[in-house]
């Protein structure tokens, strides 16, 4: 069975160090707060382009934890995509603030500018826009649109790490000076803050749980830092009601051995992307039926999705995935259940159009940063079968 996602090859390449580092923090015993921990921080914000990073235990807590140093209450509303992990807009909700969810753009699959703005009410405190599979979302004009509204820009960095914002060839419809501004950053340095995941999977991966704040504010960096730990900055002087939510030396330990690699492993994903749609094209396998996503400046495919069009097809997305666990190739399916549509949220909302078309016909391939040629070739011909029948 080709799985969709094998860490193991990025393991290998670096196993002699990775034993080293953790037999180093396993004899230091600082299990919690070692030294790594704040070397990691210094390291990813030095990498990110940011004046602050924070690590945390989890994506999740990134995300409440920066919601509440941005000053999000009960009764606020935030707005964000429906097509994300439910972990975005649970930050929202346990906040006691209501979710808002802005319909998608059909090509990119990230939230779209206008469905934001057409959300806005005076209730609204903050914009999470969410770069999805790593393709980093329309920051120009989201930017421009919160600035005029006085709104706060928390960007859900959970697949992006090491993506780079790009204009979109100049259509991104901003203005030139704010095309100036963010042309080049990374996703992260982007927003007011930036909430970044940790979890195996993710293209900077841990062994386990922790996340990320970025943020160039040091106020919001402040408040942050002193949430995270049971809300002190100073030991049994608790001023918040916080958070334990320390990212613990172990998994420091692992990503900080891990980061310098990332840029080298996310040019993989890419190689790995651009050679898929070569491949596709190669079986003849119709743009009509199967649209594959564009392999633009920036974009670190954390997944390489496809949509099968319904109309154009003549079995299911899920029929489709099924027979290809047959023929040995797991695919995965992000997300077959948009946020609000969620039984969490049931009778809340609206359905978004485009998102709940997009998840009924959205699956991805397997893939990773070392993944050879012809295990994508593989892949490719059991896709062309099962499309077959």
């Amino acid at each position: 069975m080709i799985p969709p996602l094998n860490l193991s090859p990025e393991i290998d390449e670096i196993r002699e160090e990775l034993e080293r580092k953790l037999w180093r923090v396993i004899s230091d015993a600082a299990f919690i707060r070692g030294r790594e921990v704040q070397e990691f921080e210094q390291a990813a914000a030095d990498y990110l382009g940011v004046k602050h990073a924070i690590g945390l235990n989890s994506g999740t807590d990134a995300l409440v934890i920066s919601l509440r140093a941005l000053g999000v209450k009960p009764g606020d509303e935030v707005i964000t995509t429906p097509f994300s992990f439910f972990a975005t807009a649970e930050s929202v909700s346990v906040l006691g603030a209501k979710p808002v969810f802005a319909d998608i753009e059909e090509d990119s699959l990230n939230i779209s500018p206008d469905a934001i703005e057409a959300c806005i009410t005076p209730k609204t405190k903050a914009i999470i826009p969410v770069h999805l599979f790593g393709r980093p979302c329309n920051m120009g004009r989201i930017t421009e649109i919160a600035r005029r509204h006085q709104l706060a820009v928390l960007e859900d960095c959970a697949q992006s790490f090491g993506a780079v914002y790009h204009s979109r060839c100049g259509e991104c419809g901003c203005s030139s000076e704010t095309k100036a501004a963010l042309q080049g950053l990374k996703t992260g340095a982007l927003g007011d803050m930036a909430a970044f995941s940790f979890f195996p999977s993710k293209n900077l991966g841990a062994f386990g749980d922790g996340g990320l704040i970025a943020t160039n504010s040091d106020a919001l960096a402040a408040t942050a830092r002193k949430l995270h730990v049971h809300g002190a900055d100073k030991k049994y002087h608790n001023e918040l009601v916080g958070y334990n939510s320390r990212l613990d030396t172990i998994q420091a330990a692992v990503l900080q051995l891990k980061l310098p690699h990332v840029d080298r492993w996310n040019n993989g994903r890419r190689t790995a992307a651009q050679l898929y749609t070569m491949m596709l094209e190669q079986h003849g396998l119709s743009p009509e039926l199967l649209t594959v996503p564009k392999v633009i400046p920036g974009h670190v495919f954390h997944q390489y999705t496809l949509r099968l069009r319904k109309n154009s097809a003549r079995i299911t997305r899920d029929e489709l995935v099924a027979r290809l666990k047959v023929l040995g190739v797991h695919c995965m399916v992000y997300y077959p259940v948009p946020q609000d549509m969620l039984p969490v949220y049931e009778g809340q909302y609206e359905p978004c159009p485009v998102s709940r078309t997009i998840a009924g016909e959205v699956f991805s391939l397997p893939l990773w940063p070392l993944m050879t040629m012809h295990t994508q070739e593989q892949v490719v011909q059991a896709l062309k079968k099962a499309l077959k029948g």
